[in-house]
């Protein structure tokens, strides 16, 4: 009852099995001071701030 009645490409079953291994998004978080985009616990690049601190001066 189960078995397929035709036989799937190698090209079609890598297709579906590379849907694993896809890689996520990274987490992205609004700066608080600047207002750009940034990594979520992380450093802002573009003003040097975290956590309301000043961490690398630009």
């Amino acid at each position: 009852m189960g078995n397929p009645a035709r036989r799937h490409s190698k090209s079609r079953r890598d297709k579906r099995r590379a849907q694993t291994w896809k890689l996520a998004m990274p987490g992205m978080v609004e700066c608080p001071q600047c207002h750009e985009m940034k990594l979520a616990h992380r450093v802002c690049p573009s003003c040097g701030y975290y956590k309301d601190k000043v961490v690398v001066e630009k």
